[in-house]
């Protein structure tokens, strides 16, 4: 089984002079992935190839000797021009996908970052050093030279094992520093039946909506978030007011900031809600409904698509995916057409994408947002149904068991919060 890592993010709260050292190490990581940039861009120009990371690396660092390359330690250093190689291998599979025809939109050459900003910084593990819980970062020969500086120090998360860490990243984002520790993740075996099937159905107002085939169903919430991703979008659209397209200040980078934890802070709680609820229930399977490009391709009028694009509903399905790779669960990714038109209880034929029968009609109806009536009246939940039928979709493959699936389950489903409003004291007491 391949190795699996984990990420974690730490927000750095620098005094001043650690500030300014991780501001010029940033600094210093933007100007030389421009220098990896700009002599890939000309050897590609002159040769039609790109050079490979151990070719930059060399012209770079050895042939050049670029003060940018010596200001960082070697290892951070070659790092950065190896994600600059990466990018342009990425830029060639691209051209050969749309030789192939599994890419649509032509890609554009990398271009350079803009001059003067901030960049990613890698460390690996093996160039940083830990003692008395104190993380040692070098620094390259010219810093020490030019600042009498040769490392800068961070404290270690209480929670990470610092034998399990493969590098750290200082990440700058929105006027702020973050520390992002990339590490082993073990594997759990877990007591699970394949046999046992959760379906997931994303949406808005319901964010995941899961049913089963041992006979339960329930819903994590979306409204709170989607209130949240609201209250964003006014915010920064009264801040810019009468202000130029490019505007930015230290109020839009602070609730930018905040919206983007609590997004990331959401999409952790829920891949736990539905890992949990697996390993609680002995489930061996996930089938998450998902149909490729529906984010660019989503027609729900200007207000719901604003909501439904900001939403990081793909982030959640791959966290899920990572978890059920965890913990030994099959992730079945299958794509979703026809899934909420469908009515199950009537056994109704399903279509797959682009291939729904002449004359195709539903037994059932979705009378409202939420609410599916079969053919014989009966009410059931509109996004349960979709979920079911979900499943139904690699059933046959996958020979799962939906005959456990009957009407309760559809019709209702327990409501999942992703967090808990705290009430006041003086509720508590009868003093409001």
């Amino acid at each position: 089984m391949p190795l699996q890592y984990g990420c974690q993010q730490v927000f750095i709260n620098p005094d001043n002079q650690l500030k300014a050292i991780l501001e010029y190490v940033c600094s210093i990581a933007n100007s030389l992935t421009n220098c990896g940039i700009y002599y890939s861009r000309q050897i590609y120009f002159k040769t039609g190839k790109f050079p490979s990371k151990a070719d930059l690396h060399k012209q770079i660092g050895t042939i050049q000797r670029n003060k940018h390359y010596q200001a960082l330690y070697s290892d951070t250093a070659q790092q950065i021009l190896t994600t600059v190689a990466e990018s342009f291998k990425s830029y060639i599979g691209l051209l050969k996908g749309i030789a192939k025809g599994t890419v649509k939109q032509k890609p554009k050459l990398p271009n350079y970052r803009k001059s003067g900003g901030l960049a990613l910084a890698t460390f690996t593990g093996r160039s940083i050093k830990f003692k008395d819980g104190i993380l040692r970062f070098p620094m390259g020969s010219i810093s020490k030279v030019w600042f009498g500086i040769d490392a800068f120090y961070l404290p270690m998360p209480s929670n990470l094992d610092f034998k399990a860490i493969r590098e750290i990243r200082i990440l700058p984002r929105n006027r702020q520093f973050y520390a992002e520790f990339v590490y082993q993740v073990s594997f759990i075996s877990a007591d699970v039946d394949k046999t046992k099937v959760l379906g997931i159905d994303h949406g808005l107002d319901n964010w995941l909506t899961c049913v089963s085939n041992t006979g339960t169903s329930f819903i994590v919430d979306g409204l709170h978030l989607k209130s949240i991703n609201q209250w964003y979008n006014k915010s920064v659209a009264n801040i810019k007011e009468g202000k130029p397209q490019s505007f930015w200040s230290n109020r839009l980078a602070a609730i930018t900031e905040k919206r983007n934890r609590t997004m990331r802070d959401a999409v952790n709680k829920a891949a736990r809600i539905v890992i949990n609820y697996c390993l609680d229930n002995r489930i061996g399977a996930v089938v998450f409904g998902w149909n490729e490009g529906q984010k660019d391709g989503s027609n729900m009028g200007k207000k719901n698509n604003q909501k439904f694009v900001q939403i990081p509903t793909d982030k959640l399905k791959d966290r899920i995916a990572q978890l059920c790779e965890q913990h030994g669960i099959d992730f079945i990714e299958t794509e979703e057409s026809y899934t909420s038109k469908t009515s199950f209880l009537d056994g109704d034929f399903l279509p797959t994408i682009g291939a729904k029968p002449d004359g195709w009609e539903s037994s059932g109806t979705r009378i409202t947002r939420g609410q599916f009536r079969t053919s014989t009246g009966i009410k059931i939940n509109a996004d349960c149904n979709g979920a079911v039928n979900i499943i139904r979709k690699v059933a046959a493959i996958f020979k799962f068991d939906l005959s456990g699936v009957g009407r309760g389950v559809l019709s209702a489903p327990k409501k999942v919060l992703l967090w808990t409003l705290q009430k006041s004291p003086r509720i508590y007491a009868g003093e409001a």
